[in-house]
């Protein structure tokens, strides 16, 4: 997950928000016609993922760094649809099954590079324990080579992805019940 640039992995093209993607959504569906009735949340949930995972610029944040994150907070949730589109932005970015597995089982999985470390350690905490966070585990960041906006990037895309996995969750639920 060097901090280097990278090729952009493929868009979710014509896709104007990726929650509907994932979740099977048809256009003339009742639920497409449930969510059609706040425009706003799915223009925004567009919106963010598209600075997010796909800025045109990263920053101090690599592409390969966002969809590490995003592959764990997938696989924390757990949400196989969100993990199964992150694996394939990262293979997309030059990812190997290897690299993928130290992600998905960290800390237990194939040793990281420390700054990689970090970033899934604050993964895992914010996912799981959000209030859990201290000064010092941000001061970790630091010492890893992460500037403030870095990880203030960092914990957006954490906050997105759970938000994601939520709503795809609780529009599952919906469609099971129609």
């Amino acid at each position: 997950m060097a901090n280097t640039t990278e090729p952009a992995p493929p868009a979710d093209a014509g896709i104007p928000d990726p929650i509907d993607r994932l979740a099977g959504i048809a256009p003339d569906s009742p639920l497409a016609r449930l969510r059609a009735q706040r425009p706003e949340v799915a223009r925004h949930a567009a919106g963010s993922y598209l600075a997010l995972l796909e800025p045109d610029d990263p920053g101090g944040v690599s592409r390969r760094e966002r969809e590490a994150i995003a592959l764990r907070v997938a696989v924390l949730t757990p949400s196989p649809s969100i993990a199964e589109r992150h694996r394939a932005r990262l293979r997309a970015l030059g990812a190997d099954d290897v690299a993928l597995a130290a992600i998905e089982q960290f800390p237990h999985g194939a040793a990281l590079a420390p700054r990689e470390a970090a970033i899934l350690r604050h993964t895992d905490r914010l996912t799981l324990e959000p209030g859990a966070a201290t000064p010092a585990q941000i001061a970790e960041l630091k010492v890893a080579g992460l500037g403030p906006r870095d990880i203030v990037t960092i914990a957006q895309l954490i906050a997105y992805l759970s938000f994601e996995a939520r709503v795809l969750a609780g529009l599952r639920l919906l469609a099971e019940e129609a």
